[in-house]
């Protein structure tokens, strides 16, 4: 505050050439620091908030696929150890299928397989990725159906991408 109006008063402090300290050349070259998106300045902890601790930070959100995180792969290529069912949560029933699957990276997963009837085994090359299975406890991947030895879905109409089937062939009028 003082060095402005000092400026002002004293116009031979203005004149005087600025030598550049190395605390100012490394400020230079430092990148900007982001601005919030934020149009509301976050709100500071006060002192009594400080003393009681009563502003904690968030708590870090965990990985809905760790093992595709941990190699920050959207796929990974894995092997089935084993073909099974699994039941699902309370107010659901029915049989899910799923896959006990090595990945490339040598971590064992749990697979859910999309869509009606599948054609793996074990031994089956497979690729997975991620998204959980929400009323399957411990399924956070999928199979990628179309995709290695895991065929797609036979006679699927709509959705036919997620399920890997070709657009059926349209028969042909013809006399």
């Amino acid at each position: 505050m003082a060095a402005p109006i000092l400026r002002y008063l004293m116009p031979t402090l203005a004149r005087r050439p600025a030598v550049p300290s190395i605390a100012s050349k490394m400020a230079a070259s430092l990148p900007a620091v982001p601005r919030s998106f934020s149009t509301t300045p976050s709100p500071q902890t006060t002192l009594n908030q400080a003393l009681r601790k009563v502003r904690t930070g968030k708590r870090a959100r965990h990985a809905v696929s760790p093992a595709l995180a941990e190699t920050r792969s959207p796929q990974q290529k894995g092997v089935c150890l084993k073909v099974g069912i699994t039941r699902p949560k309370k107010p659901n029933s029915g049989e899910r299928k799923t896959a006990r699957v090595r990945l490339s990276s040598g971590r064992q997963i749990t697979a859910y397989i999309p869509g009606e009837g599948h054609n793996i085994q074990q031994h089956s090359v497979v690729l997975v990725r991620g998204g959980r299975s929400q009323d399957c406890p411990g399924v956070r991947y999928h199979l990628v159906r179309g995709a290695l030895d895991l065929g797609g879905v036979a006679n699927r109409m709509s959705s036919r991408s997620k399920y890997g089937t070709k657009k059926p062939k349209k028969a042909s009028v013809g006399s």
